[in-house]
C-alpha cells in the first residue's frame, strides 16, 4: 500500500509578486527549490498565511539568491505582495517507508527569503 505524506516544506516565506497574466505556477528562488528538495515541476500546496487560502500549483525555478516567490496565473488572485505563505509538497510512498521518513524542512528569512 502506498499512502501520500508530507515530504518538504519551505516555512513562512514573503510573497515578492503576484503576476495574474502568466500562465500559472509559483516561481521559487531556486537555493529555496534545493534547500527544500523540491524539483521543478513538482506539485505544492500554498497555505496564505494572512488570508488563510489554499491552492495547489505546480513549481518553477526562479534566479538563484533571488529571495523570488511570485504566484502565477490565476493563482495571483489568492495572494498579494507582502503576503506570508508556507509551501509544503507531498510524496507518495510505501506505507512502512513512510514511518520512518522525515520531511525536509526550510525556515528561510521572512523579510529576504534567503537561508541566512
Amino acid at each position: 500500500m502506498q499512502i501520500e505524506v508530507f515530504k518538504s516544506k519551505i516555512h513562512r516565506v514573503t510573497v515578492t509578486g503576484a503576476d495574474l497574466n502568466y500562465m500559472g505556477s509559483i516561481t521559487i528562488d531556486v537555493a529555496l527549490m534545493e534547500a527544500a528538495n523540491i524539483i521543478e515541476g513538482e506539485k505544492v500546496q500554498i497555505v496564505n498565511v494572512n488570508n488563510g487560502e489554499r491552492l495547489e500549483t505546480y513549481v518553477i525555478p526562479g534566479p538563484r539568491d533571488s529571495g523570488i516567490i511570485t504566484l502565477n496565473g490565476p493563482a495571483a488572485r489568492k495572494v498579494q505582495k507582502g503576503d506570508i505563505v508556507i509551501i509544503i509538497a507531498y510524496a507518495l510512498m510505501d506505507f512502512e517507508m513512510a514511518k520512518a521518513y522525515k520531511p525536509t524542512l526550510v525556515f528561510p528569512n521572512t523579510k529576504t527569503n534567503s537561508l541566512e
